[in-house]
């Protein structure tokens, strides 16, 4: 079983998509915890390679494809997990106006997804008008503000401020290349990242602190 979950860990981190599948497959054969599967074999994988690229040792490719090995992955655990998918609560992702980037945010995604939170995303270039009412809408736990650049980064702020007077109690997590804990203390976010992966645990860390 150990011997099977670190292959899985392997696979996901060289982006090997389909040994994923097949290694999953296996596992769930032999009667093994889909969660199990997730938290022992496939989200180390992803810790691993954010502290590699944390470190500089791992760049946005290799990020990529561990990634999408991540989320074939999921595909093939939802069925078993269920309700477990959407155990953490709900997570509205979006990168700001005038940003039009994309891979950092759907890399949170696919990371939150895996530590168990529903996500919708609304994609790029959003306006704060769309935050809010995506707020209204689906009645998020957190709601996550990405941008990359520097130029951009300056929208979040009147995103929070927005959030903030619908709810003043709006979780609000930020973050993208430009971003620093600093900037996120200044513009009142309720938490930060500086990868998918922390994301992730940001995200967890902050649900269970609110209750």
């Amino acid at each position: 079983m150990e011997e099977l979950l670190l292959r899985i860990k392997k696979a996901v981190m060289a982006g090997e998509e389909d040994e994923v599948k097949e290694l999953l497959e296996r596992g769930l054969g032999r009667g093994m915890e889909p969660r199990r599967l997730l938290e022992e074999g496939m989200m180390p994988a992803m810790e691993e390679i954010g502290r590699l690229f944390s470190q500089g040792e791992a760049f946005i490719p290799e990020l990529l494809v561990a990634a999408y090995a991540m989320e074939a992955g999921l595909e093939v655990l939802k069925p078993y997990l269920g309700g477990e998918m959407r155990g953490r609560g709900l997570v509205v992702l979006g990168t700001v106006q005038g940003d039009i980037h994309s891979i950092g945010k759907n890399l949170v995604r696919m990371c939150l997804e895996g530590a168990g939170f529903e996500v919708v995303d609304i994609g790029e270039d959003v306006k704060k008008e769309k935050f809010v009412e995506a707020y209204k809408e689906f009645k998020p736990q957190i709601m996550g503000l990405s941008a990359l650049l520097s130029s951009t980064m300056q929208n979040m702020q009147p995103v929070i401020q927005a959030l903030r007077e619908v709810d003043p109690e709006a979780l609000v997590m930020v973050g993208g290349a430009p971003i620093t804990q600093e900037f996120a203390d200044q513009i009142g976010a309720s938490g930060y990242a500086p990868n998918a992966f922390e994301a992730a645990l940001k995200a967890k860390e902050l649900v269970e602190r609110r209750g």
